[in-house]
């Protein structure tokens, strides 16, 4: 854990709980170290993972902690051969994105009650959930990202903000007026969720004024939406809307800050469902 210096906090936390994973597997085989495990081995638990029917993508993170793992052995002498060596997720459909309808934006982001200007802070929690679902679905925002972003990084008179993806990569965002003014809004009563150790360059705050964590971000999403959704669904709407309105692949790829093209390509197949669908609900031969 301490090698992987160059993955974010999350990533690193993933990766243990894969590889603890892994090991309480192998502990039930008699295994009390790396030596024995050979590719046979490790392409049976990647079976047995397909078997508890985990989605393909958490299966790959699985294989990918695990190829980690086993090189950094061989690096340090524990083990003379890697046999994580091109191991690969078996194949079988991806689970595609859902993506939100207009309605179920319209309700998550435009939320008819309104509090009372009487309490302060529930009108600070209020325009700080705003500007949060803003920025999520307006910049396409991993919640880690916006969890962590600073006063310094938004620029809103430029409409613009400096988001550090995984592996610390930074990239530089556009947002869209109703972000803009949400934001704007959430700062005129940022005060009033802050505390005397609130640590003064976060952008958002809890109620016990922390810095806003993922927990908090799918706490707000619960009380807004009207379905069942996580933060990672505003991401992929915003990925998949743009796609639908002409946008070009590698800009989103930009966008979203993907290392690989065949990341966003997902979002293809999903803008083609939708094609899909449409065509069969309105052709009269389809």
């Amino acid at each position: 854990m301490a090698s992987l210096t160059g993955c974010a906090p999350a990533t690193v936390r993933a990766y243990r709980s894969d590889l603890e994973g892994f090991f309480d597997w192998a502990g039930r085989a008699g295994l009390t170290g790396p030596e024995p495990v050979d590719r046979l081995m490790l392409r049976r638990y990647l079976a047995y993972l397909s078997t508890r029917r985990l989605a393909r993508g958490s299966i790959a993170r699985k294989a990918a902690a695990l190829r980690r793992y086993f090189s950094w052995c061989r690096r340090r002498g524990l083990i003379d051969e890697d046999p994580s060596r091109r191991l690969s997720v078996p194949g079988g459909p991806e689970r595609l994105p859902r993506v939100l309808s207009a309605s179920e934006l319209d309700a998550l982001l435009d939320p008819r009650a309104e509090p009372s200007p009487d309490d302060p802070v529930a009108l600070a929690s209020a325009r700080r959930d705003d500007a949060v679902l803003e920025l999520l679905y307006g910049a396409g925002l991993r919640v880690s990202e916006c969890c962590g972003l600073d006063l310094g990084d938004v620029e809103l008179r430029r409409a613009e903000l400096v988001a550090f993806g995984k592996g610390a990569k930074q990239r530089r965002l556009p947002i869209g007026e109703p972000a803009v003014a949400a934001v704007a809004a959430w700062l005129e009563h940022r005060a009033a969720l802050m505390h005397d150790d609130s640590p003064s360059a976060a952008l958002f705050f809890n109620r016990r004024g922390r810095r806003l964590g993922p927990r908090d971000v799918y706490r707000i999403l619960q009380a807004r939406s009207a379905v069942p959704t996580h933060p990672h669904a505003l991401r992929h709407s915003y990925a998949t809307h743009l796609l639908d309105h002409g946008a070009d692949l590698r800009v989103v790829q930009e966008l979203l800050g993907h290392a690989s093209l065949s990341t966003t390509q997902v979002y293809t197949h999903v803008s083609r469902e939708r094609l899909a669908a449409v065509y069969r609900r309105a052709h009269p031969r389809a």
